[in-house]
This record gives structure tokens, sequence and C-alpha cells, in this order.
């Protein structure tokens, strides 16, 4: 039985990354959080020091319960955890594991997931950068029952958003974060009075975990294709190029005009490098070789010895 007051409901946080802190802090401002909970700590940097992610370095500054548990399936001490919360909904805010069954049990009003797409497009870890890879021009937040499916489960809640046609995967991820503050308010607001509504699965796409293959120029793309496949990475694995074998990290990337083999560079000046596309050419700012600073791309050029004429390595993805 809740110990809520009515339209006052006790939270389970579950959410790892800085992108999910907003979601926590609206959520605290509004609502008792009984417990927070967040990936275990992992080596970072050099030294690979034993660093908390984000979430549970917050819970620890504000006093927040929390646990980290290492896995979710068969953990009769964490859903034990999880019951004696009290808690009357859990919501999950990039978290980064499935949730079992026997977990979305326990709340009575189950768990409610933030997802960054307008679903059912781009179900899965990657929405953002996916959207932004495949050229869209409008995503947005949904709020939805989770089941033991990815991203499968009934809508509560739908926003758009429309992007910015300069922001690449971080402005893109700040909005949506700031969107899903907003967003998980009005669901826990309205918990129990919202009506869930099935998902088309017909209408699904899906978007996967990026791979540092993602972050490949394909010069035979588009301009359009190529920049927007940058602003996607830009978070990470970013842009990269090969010379000669040799591999560099691209920025700045817009289109412009220009027309030459794919790979081609048309034009070096301060602006930056202008390099042919499949259609179109794209502008670069910058050239980051292996193991050092990013440089002006014109710098970059002079000392690399590029200029018109100077064709980048032709790559492409292995068959599926």
């Amino acid at each position: 039985m809740s110990s809520a007051r009515p339209g006052v409901p006790r939270v389970a946080f579950f959410g790892s990354p800085a992108f999910a802190l907003p979601v926590l802090e609206a959520i605290r401002a509004r609502f008792e959080v009984v417990l927070v909970v967040a990936q275990p700590d992992k080596p970072v940097g050099r030294g690979l020091r034993l660093t908390p992610p984000p979430v549970a370095a917050r819970a620890a500054e504000v006093g927040l319960p929390l646990a980290q548990p290492r896995k979710l399936r068969g953990n009769a001490a964490f859903e034990a955890t999880l019951r004696g919360s009290g808690a009357d909904v859990a919501v999950t805010c990039a978290y980064g594991k499935i949730l079992p069954g026997a977990l979305l049990a326990v709340p009575a009003y189950g768990f409610l997931n933030t997802h960054t797409s307008l679903l059912p497009r781009y179900r899965g870890a990657a929405p953002i950068q996916w959207a932004l890879i495949q050229g869209e021009t409008v995503t947005g937040t949904t709020i939805m029952q989770t089941d033991e499916g990815m991203d499968t489960g009934p809508l509560l809640l739908q926003a758009p958003l429309p992007i910015d046609p300069a922001w690449t995967s971080l402005e893109l991820s700040e909005a949506l974060s700031a969107q899903a503050a907003g967003l998980i308010v009005q669901a826990l607001e309205g918990l129990g009075a919202l009506h869930p509504t099935a998902q088309d699965h017909t209408q699904a796409t899906h978007a996967p975990m990026l791979v540092k293959e993602d972050g490949f120029v394909r010069w035979t793309d588009a301009a359009a294709a190529v920049v927007n496949r940058f602003r996607g990475v830009a978070a990470w694995p970013q842009t990269t190029a090969f010379l000669d074998g040799a591999r560099l990290k691209l920025g700045g990337l817009s289109m412009t005009s220009g027309e030459g083999q794919p790979g081609e560079v048309l034009q070096v000046d301060h602006q930056g490098l202008v390099v042919a596309a499949g259609h179109g050419a794209v502008r670069i700012q910058t050239v980051q070789p292996e193991a050092r600073k990013a440089q002006p791309a014109l710098l970059w050029a002079q000392a690399a010895g590029a200029g018109p004429g100077t064709r980048f390595d032709l790559w492409e993805p292995a068959p599926a």
C-alpha cells in the first residue's frame, strides 16, 4: 500500500549520465525521491580513478539514498531495496540497463521512461544521435510505461522539439534534457489519470548504440549527409577521415558549394578546407592528427602538404 499523499507519489529515480541530472532535479523539486539508482563507479582518465556517474555523485551530494547494483536480473537484494524504499513509481532516464520484469512489477505504478524521440521512431540507445544522422528536422520526448521490450511500452505523453539546423548532438541533448524534465513532472502530476496508448510497432525505427565506425566520413555521400553525420557523432565518436591511411579528426563541418571527385580537396584558405562529397562539398574548419591537438585546417594543410587535388581515402561500411 502506497504511503504517498494523493497526487504526490514517492519516486525511485534510475539514471546515470549528466543528461539525467535536470530530470532528477525537476522531480526533486516537486516530489519525494526515496531512492536513486545509478550505474556502478567506473575507472576514468589516465590514472583510472574510480569515479561515480554524475547522477550518483549528485545523489551523494544532496543526501539521497543511493544504490549502484552491478546487475539487476536475479538480484534479490536490490529488489528488496527497491521494495523497501516505498516508491509508488520509478522513473528511468538514460539509466543504461535493461529492467527485468520482476523489478517492473515492484512499484504500484510501475516504471515510467523518458525517451528522447517520438516513439515508435528511434527506439534504442542512441535516438538523439541517429535523428541527426538521418537528417530529421523534428524530434521530441516520449514518456512511456516501461515493459520488458526495448522501448516498446505504451505511450503516456509526447512533446515534439524542432531541431535547430546548427545543433549537434551536444546542443540537442541539452534541449531534450530540459524538455524531458518538464514532461516527466507533468506525467507524475497526472499519475493514474493518464491513458496509455499502444505503439504502432509497424512504424518502429531503431537507433542502436554508436560504434567508432559510425564517425567515419563517407565521402561518396551527399554533402548534407556528411554534415548530418558530423552533427550526430559530435559527442562521440566524433568525425574521422583518413589520408594515406593516417587517421584525422575533423571539426566544424558545414555544407558549401563545389563539385569534384568524392574526398577531393577543392580549396584551402583561411576559412578551412573545401572537400568534394558525392554531391556538393563540405567545408572543414579544424583537423586533428592522431596524438596531437586540433588545429585550423589551413595550418594542418600547409604542414601536411595538402592542397587542391589531394584526395582523402574513401571509406565505406562493409556490406551487412
